[in-house]
């Protein structure tokens, strides 16, 4: 009975949609289940111990140097989740589908962490001089000078010279602040709206439908286009210029990119955990999962074709002013965790998501989408650390290093604290769209 009884979850788990008849019933509540505070909880004492253990690290030879580039990384991670999650929801706004309604509140939810991530952005720019070579110095004297004293190269000191309109302190605080005020006035009216919609007197016929889908199109069509301007500005400033010799014109391209790659983990990741219990375990039917399992796909295989293009075409060419980054990042012991993240990041993913059955399976889903969230954090360490003098080419071991397990983890968490918190603020979906009668639609067998 016990193995019948086990035979049969497992068929659940990889079939989890119950075949009906007729149309599903939407839940009368809507609200997220009790199990999401528990998980608040959880992200709250994880984030306090992580900082708890990350403190230790400041009397340790170049601790508190790695504690704020792990930091970095922290933050990096937290915007890519915030800035993506409002990026995906216009993506959605514009292109309409299930897809999106489905994963409307969770990307709502990682877009209004926005203020949180601007709040923390505070200490990167406070310490700044001690992440960016370009903000130590500020003139071409003082550039010049350092060059005389041997603490920056010659082609430091000539692209420092030459980027400095964009790279110097002021420039670098006012562009932040640009960035942030645009993205966060985009996400507050789609926030606004997206309330209003459901309180809509007339929410339910064609007219209401009409009137929010053009509205909520409309800004999102230039927010998008405005988003890939400003996020290209802000990957250049914030890690690219971590490295101001390094050129790379689809550099912002990449980070969007990762950007789809980390969201979509995580929205697939928050919806399937939230099929556990009522509303989501209605609405979220196998049809559906498997159309997200493709969509992760996509993005996976954009991910590798561009990061593999921009590695061809530079190797190739060979020029001296552009190979150096990547001989940075694969010399002195850097080729393990070159190795590493071209499995861990491409290989994995790509490989398990070509199964048709692991995307229509929850619990292997849920697995893989934890994997694809560790896999990015994995890769912006590869971005960032090689980029200073101790670390490129001389992948070295020391207490240190392991603030970049500690320090991200207590910034995520945190993250998550404050995203969890969003999510239980609004119900689960929206009411006011003509795609929710689809989803309700009994599930088809395959």
């Amino acid at each position: 009975m016990e193995l019948a009884h086990e035979q049969h979850g497992h068929m659940d788990d990889a079939h989890s949609a119950v075949h009906h008849h007729g149309p599903r019933t939407l839940p009368t509540v809507l609200t997220a289940p009790p199990m999401v505070a528990e998980w608040r909880k959880r992200m709250m004492v994880i984030a306090i111990a992580a900082i708890v253990v990350s403190l230790i690290f400041i009397f340790f030879p170049l601790g508190r140097v790695h504690m704020l580039r792990a930091y970095l990384l922290g933050w990096m991670m937290s915007f890519t989740l915030a800035g993506g999650g409002l990026c995906m929801l216009m993506l959605q706004y514009v292109s309409g589908g299930k897809w999106g309604l489905l994963l409307r509140r969770p990307l709502e939810a990682m877009a209004r962490t926005m203020p949180w991530v601007i709040v923390t952005f505070i200490p990167i720019a406070v310490f700044m001089k001690h992440l960016y070579l370009w903000a130590n110095y500020t003139s071409v004297d003082a550039t010049m000078q350092a060059m005389r004293n041997h603490l920056i190269s010659e082609e430091e000191m000539l692209t420092s010279n030459a980027k400095h309109s964009m790279l110097n302190p002021m420039a670098f605080i006012v562009q932040s602040i640009i960035i942030f005020g645009v993205f966060y006035a985009i996400m507050h009216f789609l926030q606004k709206w997206s309330l209003q919609r459901d309180a809509d007197p007339a929410a339910g016929t064609q007219r209401s439908f009409d009137k929010w889908r053009v509205r909520c199109e409309n800004l999102s069509g230039i927010g998008i286009l405005t988003y890939a301007v400003l996020m290209t500005v802000g990957a250049l400033i914030w890690i690219m210029s971590l490295d101001v010799t390094w050129y790379s014109s689809v550099w912002g391209l990449q980070f969007l990119v990762g950007q789809g790659f980390a969201v979509l983990a995580l929205g697939v990741l928050t919806v399937i955990l939230l099929s556990r219990a009522e509303p989501m375990k209605t609405l979220l039917r196998v049809t559906e999962q498997h159309d997200l399992g493709k969509f992760m796909f996509g993005f996976v295989m954009l991910n590798i074709y561009l990061n593999f293009a921009e590695y061809l075409i530079i190797w190739s060419g060979n020029v001296p002013d552009e190979i150096p980054w990547y001989l940075n990042r694969v010399l002195g012991g850097w080729w393990v965790i070159c190795a590493m993240d071209f499995v861990f990041h491409w290989v994995i993913p790509f490989t398990l998501l070509l199964s048709r059955d692991l995307k229509r399976s929850k619990s292997k889903m849920i697995w893989l989408c934890c994997w694809m969230l560790f896999a990015r954090t994995f890769d912006l360490f590869w971005l960032i650390e090689p980029n200073f003098k101790d670390a490129a080419r001389n992948l070295h071991f020391s207490v240190g290093i392991l603030a970049y397990i500690t320090v991200p983890v207590a910034v995520l968490a945190a993250w998550a604290w404050f995203y969890l918190g969003n999510l239980m603020s609004r119900p689960l979906m929206n009411t006011n769209d003509p795609h929710l009668a689809e989803m309700l639609e009994p599930e088809h067998a395959h």
